[in-house]
Order: C-alpha cells, then structure tokens, then sequence
C-alpha cells in the first residue's frame, strides 16, 4: 500500500506562495528567491530533503504548479522544468480542462485529471504501484488532501521570512494532529518531518 506524503516549501507565517503569481514570478511577488534559495544556494547542504522530494513513485500537483495560465491549454507550455523534469514517474495534475498525456525526458509524464482530487490519487496509487506518492503542491491542493485525511507524512521546509499575505497553507483544514518524527536547521531551511494522525 502506498504511503501518500507531502513536500511544502513555505514562509514562517504559513504562506507557500506570494501573492500575484504569474510566468516572471512562479511563487509570487517577493516570494521565489527566499522560498527556494536552500535548493539551490545550498544543495549540497540540504541533499537528503531534496531527495526525498523526488523519490516517489508517483505525484500529484494542482494546475498551477504546472502552468501559469488558466482556461485553455497553451499546448506549446510543457511545464516549470524544461525537457527533463526532475519527477521522473508519473505526475498527475489537477485541472478542469482537459489534456492528452504529455511525456518528457526522463520519465516524467504529466496526466491531466479533471475529475478531482480522489481520481488523481486512485490513478497514482495504481501507478505507483506501492511505491510512495508525493502530493507536491501548490497550497490549495495540500490543503484538499489534508482536509480529507489521506496524507500520512507531512514534510515543511520553512524558510526563515515572514511574506504577510499570498497563498497559505492550512487553510480549510480541519483540527490534524501532527506526531513529529525528525526537525533539521541547515543554514538556509527549517525542515519538519511529522507524522498526520486523522
């Protein structure tokens, strides 16, 4: 049986994106830089964390993590990532239009879902086949699978800033205790490891 987990980058105040997201800004106004400064600044750092962020054997990701726009498809838009991205299984991306599969370099497959959030899951638990599933963002989409209670381990890399306003993680879900499992200070992150009982 799948364990469903779930990587959040956010802000101290909660928030995983900025307000004002958009193609110049993927998390925001003044949010991008602080955010995922540790992945990049300090990688060699915070190695483990980053890759327990791509060993799943499947994925789920709100529309927005995939693509800037909204409505129609912009067929020619493939992705944040380029021609390999870094997911290598199956992605499967929440969305209320429909589009064909798309695969890339890699591995990665990105599979459109437009009937919600326990279709995408089904469809990742029979490709997964066992292995884990990452629910990788955005914020509204963490906070659907929390409110129904099927996310087993929730991990949070806390960046140490304050944003004040934009995309906030915890909203609409209800009372969920967290049983920590491990914390770990890098120069740039917080990460939290904890255990959801629902």
């Amino acid at each position: 049986m799948s364990k469903i987990t779930c990587d959040m980058l956010m802000s101290v105040d909660g928030y995983a994106a900025g307000l004002n997201q958009r193609l110049e800004a993927p998390f925001g106004d003044g949010a991008h830089d602080v955010l995922t400064r540790w992945m990049f600044e300090a990688a060699e750092e915070n190695a483990v964390e980053l890759g327990r962020i791509t060993a799943a054997g499947a994925f789920i990701m709100g529309r927005n993590m995939f693509d800037p726009a909204r409505g129609d498809w912009d067929l020619t838009w493939t992705g944040w990532w380029g021609a390999e991205p870094p997911y290598r299984a199956p992605v499967f991306v929440l969305t209320h239009y429909p589009r064909e599969s798309l695969t890339m370099e890699g591995g990665t497959t990105f599979h459109f879902v437009t009937g919600g959030i326990t279709e995408a899951l089904d469809r990742a638990k029979e490709a997964a086949d066992g292995q884990s599933i990452d629910i990788a963002g955005g914020a509204a989409t963490v906070n659907q699978y929390l409110a129904a209670g099927v996310i087993d381990e929730l991990r949070l890399h806390v960046a140490p800033v304050l944003l004040g306003q934009g995309e906030r993680l915890f909203t609409g879900v209800a009372r969920t205790e967290l049983v920590p499992i491990e914390v770990r200070h890098t120069r740039l992150v917080t990460h939290l490891r904890y255990d959801v009982k629902s």
